[in-house]
């Protein structure tokens, strides 16, 4: 990861009010869908600032889909949603190269991946074999097909759902396609209030069929640039490693998290900052984003597992112990 110059700390403390601005427009366009489920919109809108790859997780009938929907609609740029099933394709994802008969040539004929906003709706639906034609345009932001590479237009973001893998009729993603996904959320079941007002609003209608874009991707990459110029003192991206060091050495895990999953972790933390309204990283916005950036790529050990001690308790465990950086981490030349 690239860190930024002075000049770019600058322009990014210029555009942090512009980008409070577009947030609270977005977030608040998304919530006229979703109800009381706030943290996990913003949590949304951060991966998008990240460039990074959203996949919601969670028991049907809670909104997964509906999220995902509601953040593309809300940005004017090019959506596509692929809907995985057994007998999808990989060249239903990436494209295929078609013999046209007047031209006496092959042609390419993208697949739904080329689309600035992607939603796979129940990605583990489909075998593995169509979940990794994933793999390269989410990591690299490009497509490779008989040879010859395609690249996908700025912003990218693939928004996944999926069932939980008891589920009837899934096929649980690779590693290597889990460690794509920036950030794993869960949406959860509503509160009482909010199932009320969800009920009022749904019942008549659909409030997606009202939403409308209320940003555009020439926007979202002004965003990005602002998030991507956010300190990052050097000391914090020591307790970044620290952190995803931690859980490669966890007696409980018998796989940790990669380099890329420290990559997302600084990225996501940027876009946190960004959208709290400031221009440097803080511990706290890396303990928060932790569980979700890290948890869905650690692999228990068969007694974790029988113990009962998932991820998600490892990971807040590690926190606990690691030790946190002392002294200032505002500082735009990088000292603790």
């Amino acid at each position: 990861m690239t860190h930024g110059t002075l000049e770019d700390y600058d322009d990014a403390a210029l555009d942090l009010d512009g980008l409070l601005e577009a947030s609270a427009r977005i977030v608040s366009n998304i919530e006229r869908v979703i109800e009381g489920k706030s943290p996990a919109v913003r949590l949304a809108l951060a991966v998008m600032l990240a460039e990074g790859h959203l996949l919601i997780e969670d028991v049907p009938g809670v909104g997964k889909t509906k999220l995902a929907k509601a953040l593309a609609r809300s940005i004017d740029c090019s959506v596509r949603r692929i809907q995985f099933t057994p007998d999808l394709l990989p060249s239903d994802v990436t494209g295929v190269s078609v013999y046209n008969q007047d031209t006496r040539d092959f042609e390419f004929k993208p697949g739904a991946v080329f689309a600035n906003l992607v939603v796979g709706d129940e990605i583990n639906r489909a075998s593995p074999k169509t979940q990794s034609a994933l793999l390269e345009c989410m990591e690299e932001r490009q497509v490779t097909v008989d040879g010859t590479t395609y690249e996908l237009q700025s912003p990218f973001m693939v928004i996944a759902t999926q069932n939980p893998i008891e589920m009837e009729g899934t096929y649980p993603l690779p590693e290597a396609q889990r460690d794509r996904f920036t950030v794993r959320l869960a949406m959860g079941y509503p509160d009482a209030r909010a199932e009320l007002e969800m009920i009022d609003a749904h019942g008549r209608t659909d409030p997606l069929d009202e939403l409308h874009p209320v940003s555009d991707a020439a926007e979202v990459r002004r965003l990005i640039k602002t998030a991507q110029g956010v300190h990052v003192a050097d000391a914090v991206r020591r307790y970044a490693i620290d952190l995803v060091t931690a859980t490669r050495k966890s007696a409980d895990l018998r796989l940790g998290a990669s380099p890329r999953a420290t990559l997302h972790l600084v990225r996501t933390a940027r876009a946190t900052a960004a959208l709290d309204g400031r221009d440097f990283v803080l511990p706290d916005d890396l303990q928060a984003l932790a569980g979700p950036v890290l948890a869905h790529r650690l692999l228990p050990t068969a007694e974790a597992q029988i113990a009962r001690r998932m991820p998600e308790a490892v990971v807040r465990d590690i926190i606990g112990v690691v030790p946190v950086p002392v002294g200032r981490v505002d500082t735009r030349h990088g000292n603790a």
